[in-house]
Order: structure tokens, then C-alpha cells, then sequence
């Protein structure tokens, strides 16, 4: 692993995929922010959450069944970040019968402004996302606001 003191922030998501319809869509552009160095893969885990709650690990399949493994260059990434209790987590918020992907990844783009930070005494005290839907619903209210 690179030296610590010029990693970016790093992040993690679980995408559920209801029903297991997991069509590896999104997996070239995932590739591609790679390739340009904008995030480093540090985990990337494929579960399923069965019907009576279990969750599983799965193996990288061809998933559009073109006889060609859609993963490939995904398979064996792993730091170890992602462990039992991670799935446990994840298990809690997935539905019964869905597939999820569980990705930790460095922001690499923001390695440098986030070393220069450290370097000046600086540190990460909160952090967070906001939903699309969030964003969508204060939209829609300004927008009914200015039309008034």
C-alpha cells in the first residue's frame, strides 16, 4: 500500500441489486476511474443475501453469459478492509434474495489536497454524502418557491 501520509480519503459503498440482477453495467466505467488514477480499488466484495438472512460471499461470474468473465479485472482485489462484520452490516440493510457489491476505494484525485491538509495540522473530524434524492427534493422546492 502506498505511504499512508499521501493517501486520499477513502470511501466505501453497497450496492444492492434487487433480485440478484447484477448486469455488470457499471463495471467499465469503474475500470476507467481507475485507469485514470481517479480512485484505487482497495476491496471489492460480491454478496448475496439469502432468504432467511444469511449473507454470502459470491464468486466473479459472466454476467451477461457471453462466455467471457465480466470481472476479471476485478478478481483478487482485496486489502482485507471488508471482514465479518462488515457483512454483517451489509446484511442488515440488503434485502432478502438481492446481490450487493461492496466497494472501498481511495479517492486518489484527492491525495495531494488531502496530504497538504495533514501536513498543516489539519484532520478529518466529519464527512457524509448527499442522496440524490435529497438533492432532487431541495430542487423541487426552490423551484416551486421561485414560481410563485
Amino acid at each position: 500500500m502506498r505511504d499512508l501520509d499521501e493517501m486520499g480519503p477513502v470511501d466505501y459503498l453497497v450496492v444492492e441489486f434487487p433480485e440478484g440482477r447484477l448486469t455488470g453495467e457499471g463495471f467499465p466505467l469503474l475500470a476507467d476511474l481507475v485507469d485514470r488514477g481517479i480512485i484505487r480499488i482497495l476491496d471489492l466484495v460480491f454478496v448475496r443475501k439469502r432468504d432467511d438472512g444469511a449473507v454470502d460471499g459470491l464468486e466473479l461470474t459472466d454476467l451477461d453469459h457471453d462466455g467471457t468473465l465480466d470481472l476479471l479485472m476485478f478478481e483478487g482485489v482485496t486489502t482485507g478492509l471488508v471482514d465479518a462484520d462488515d457483512l454483517a452490516e451489509a446484511a442488515d440493510v440488503l434485502s432478502p434474495g438481492s446481490t450487493a457489491a461492496i466497494l472501498v476505494y481511495e479517492n486518489r484525485w484527492a491525495g495531494p489536497l488531502a496530504a497538504a491538509m495533514r501536513r498543516g495540522g489539519g484532520q478529518l473530524v466529519a464527512g457524509g454524502r448527499v442522496p440524490v434524492q435529497a438533492l432532487l427534493a431541495s430542487v423541487d422546492r426552490i423551484d416551486t418557491e421561485a414560481s410563485r
